[in-house]
């Protein structure tokens, strides 16, 4: 954690500016700026970016009033060029947080040190147990009980960085990929947009580089 340095601390008269990284459909995008217009954030969401043209979240953020940027991967373009265009998109609109939502590229580990301590993620497991791509079906085929959502600060690894909260379900003897994923997503979207207050407001407390502890207000 040697660069890891968290934003300055917001409030709803000067909210943190936000970029929210997506490549699909947009729900937990939704969610969070469902949340910014219903309270009053310390956060605003200034950007939505996706790494694939014409997906349906793009459309949602311009509903929203949000400015758009698409930033593709050309085939035989360098992953260093690619994350060189989003860096650039970013200080266009500057940025000073991100919150990856369904965004599905592994970014470099030279990126996020330009970034750590100010990059969030959720992923649909309780992390450290089933990281990657394919948690649900993980999950099921492991026969596990329980599964759930953790919003975790993103490091150079997949799905490892330093865990800010967890929220959890049961597994139903009935369930399957689909069903799973659609009590998960309920949680996700009422769980990051709490952790992003939080994270924004400046109640995250780090402890020995291992451990958070949530303020309240």
């Amino acid at each position: 954690m040697n660069g890891f340095q968290l934003p300055r601390v917001a409030n709803s008269n000067n909210p943190l500016r936000l970029a929210v990284f997506i490549s699909g459909s947009g729900s937990g995008m939704a969610a969070l700026l469902s949340h910014q217009q219903s309270s009053n954030c310390a956060h605003s969401t200034e950007l939505v970016v996706s790494n694939i043209q014409g997906v349906g979240g793009l459309q949602l953020a311009e509903t929203f009033g949000v400015s758009t940027e698409v930033v593709e991967l050309i085939p035989g373009m360098e992953r260093t060029k690619h994350e060189d265009l989003i860096l650039e998109v970013l200080e266009k609109y500057e940025i000073e947080a991100i919150i990856l939502s369904g965004y599905m590229r592994i970014l470099s580990s030279s990126f996020v040190e330009k970034w750590e301590g100010r990059i969030l993620n959720i992923h649909p497991s309780l992390l450290p147990n089933f990281p990657g791509a394919h948690a649900h079906r993980d999950a099921l085929k492991a026969g596990a009980e329980k599964s759930g959502c953790t919003v975790h600060f993103v490091d150079s690894g997949v799905d490892s960085g330093l865990i800010i909260a967890q929220s959890e379900v049961k597994i139903l003897p009935e369930d399957d990929i689909k069903t799973l994923q659609n009590r998960i997503k309920k949680l996700e979207h009422t769980l990051y947009p709490v952790v992003i207050d939080a994270f924004c407001e400046g109640r995250l407390e780090i402890i020995n580089e291992s451990k958070i502890i949530i303020h309240d207000h």
